[in-house]
């Protein structure tokens, strides 16, 4: 799971379903990916931190936490 993307999203309003459009893809698949079922592609991570979080590194934004 990468529980500070999830976090900072909620701080700054940002939607599953902004992300999956800015990705290009649907919102369950944005889901999985962020709940850790399937990974983001690295061009994906970046286009994210670019656009959405240009102020956070990227390796804090995708740093996977294990689930409880």
């Amino acid at each position: 799971m990468y529980e500070n993307m999830k976090a900072l999203m909620g701080a700054k309003g940002i939607s599953i379903e902004t992300l999956a459009k800015l990705l290009g893809l649907h919102r369950d698949t944005v889901t999985n990916k962020l709940n850790g079922e399937s990974e983001f592609t690295y061009g994906q991570a970046e286009l994210i931190q670019e656009v959405l979080f240009p102020e956070y590194n990227i390796r804090y934004l995708f740093r996977r936490t294990q689930s409880a």
